[in-house]
């Protein structure tokens, strides 16, 4: 299982991602969830995948073979015009992969369900994020819903429903958004560390973070320590409204 989530906000995009794969009890891995392409000045690309891996991993590596080889003339998430045409290509690469591999999987009893969500912004556009589906298609994020998540969502969700609007602060945003993450460790032996974080402020054309928060990060260590601090107080103080 996974669990990854990506938030749109006024002041720019936070995407965060853990690293497990699990297909049963006894065999537990980490892959690599997100995936990111800078020009700086130009544009910036992050995707996070869910869902069977061979699926999702063959469409991330079409999408790099294709731009790794440029005299083939295709067009390719680095030289699309819109952040709309990226996200397309990645539609149309799902397609591709699922056409080719979707059959045979099932034949076997093997789901072939993936997601990816893209988001990132282009010299000239505004920044913006989307969720792919296995078939190829996909939604973007509105106001009325600025962030998606993927994989093992529920544990989660509560705390961006309270927390996320589309003016919310960006650093406010990244701590709420690896509260979520925290929430859905604690509560689900499918996702693990480490963390990938992505940040894009808006308009900056550059990542302004793009790291791997590891299993003994002292920062991240502290902050859950500090929220389930926080959450047994808060408890300690409702005690006496149902007595």
């Amino acid at each position: 299982m996974t669990y990854c989530v990506a938030i749109k906000l006024d002041e720019g995009l936070v995407f965060l991602s853990d690293t497990r794969t699990n297909a049963g009890m006894d065999n537990i891995a980490k892959f690599k969830k997100m995936f990111s392409w800078e020009i700086p000045g130009d544009r910036c690309i992050t995707m996070m995948t869910a869902g069977n891996l061979a699926i999702t991993q063959a469409v991330i590596s079409l999408l790099q073979e294709n731009i790794d080889r440029p005299d083939n003339g295709l067009e390719t998430i680095l030289s699309a015009p819109s952040m709309f045409r990226i996200v397309e290509l990645v539609g149309d690469a799902m397609q591709v992969v699922q056409n080719r591999y979707g059959p045979g999987l099932s034949q076997s009893g093997e789901s072939t369900a993936s997601s990816i969500l893209v988001g990132g912004q282009r010299s000239g556009g505004e920044h913006r994020l989307f969720h792919v589906y296995s078939a190829g298609n996909f939604i973007e994020a509105t106001t009325e819903t600025p962030y998606f998540q993927i994989g093992e969502h529920k544990y989660g969700k509560p705390i961006l429903d309270r927390i996320i609007a589309p003016d919310t602060p960006l650093n406010v945003c990244v701590t709420a958004a690896l509260l979520s993450m925290d929430s859905t460790l604690r509560s689900n032996l499918s996702v693990g560390m480490p963390l990938d974080l992505t940040v894009l402020e808006t308009d900056k054309l550059v990542f302004s973070q793009n790291r791997r928060i590891e299993e003994f990060d002292p920062d991240f260590q502290r902050l859950s320590q500090e929220w389930s601090g926080a959450l047994r107080k808060a408890f300690d103080e409702m005690i006496h409204l149902t007595v």
